[in-house]
């Protein structure tokens, strides 16, 4: 599978899941794109401490903060941002993610979902560098899309990969 048929995919099965399996799928993969570890790179001089603060205090409560109290704690971390376009991979990941939950948890939109999954995925990918003609190739990446598939359609027999 290349990945533009990942991406093909992966929307078909947001499009197509229920509304208890988005949910259970936005909440596993937000909270693996937060999660600590990769915030740990962070360069002291990226961040102002208010928004290092802001944006661990987004990341340690992302399941159990309203979309208000998310969006002004990502103000926040906007405002403190010192570096203009080099800021760490993780740091960079985490508020994408928080910026697609947030924009989920207010407007209810599949398409951030869709977002957050190829975040999840190009996370992967940065780890192990996917092929591109065979973006299932590796065993991370083919762990990620069985990960995604089994969120988004826990009930069907798992799908077949694209030829």
């Amino acid at each position: 599978m290349n990945h533009r048929e990942l991406e093909a995919e992966v929307l078909r099965l947001i499009i197509e899941a229920a509304e208890d399996d988005v949910r259970a799928f936005a909440e596993d993969t937000v909270t693996r794109l937060v999660r600590p570890e990769p915030l740990r790179g962070a360069a002291e001089d990226e961040l102002t401490d208010d928004a290092r603060a802001a944006l661990a205090t987004a990341c340690e409560n992302v399941l159990t903060i309203s979309a208000a109290e998310l969006q002004d704690l990502l103000a926040t971390v906007h405002d403190g941002i010192l570096v203009d376009d080099d800021l760490d991979g993780g740091v960079l990941t985490a508020i994408m993610a928080l910026t697609h939950w947030q924009s989920y948890l207010e407007q209810n939109r599949r398409g951030e979902l869709y977002e957050l999954a190829n975040r999840s995925i190009e996370e992967v990918d940065h780890e192990v560098s996917a092929d591109l003609d065979d973006f299932l190739a590796t065993p991370e990446m083919a762990a990620e899309y069985d990960r995604i598939r089994r969120l988004l359609a826990p009930g069907d027999a798992i799908p077949q990969p694209l030829p």
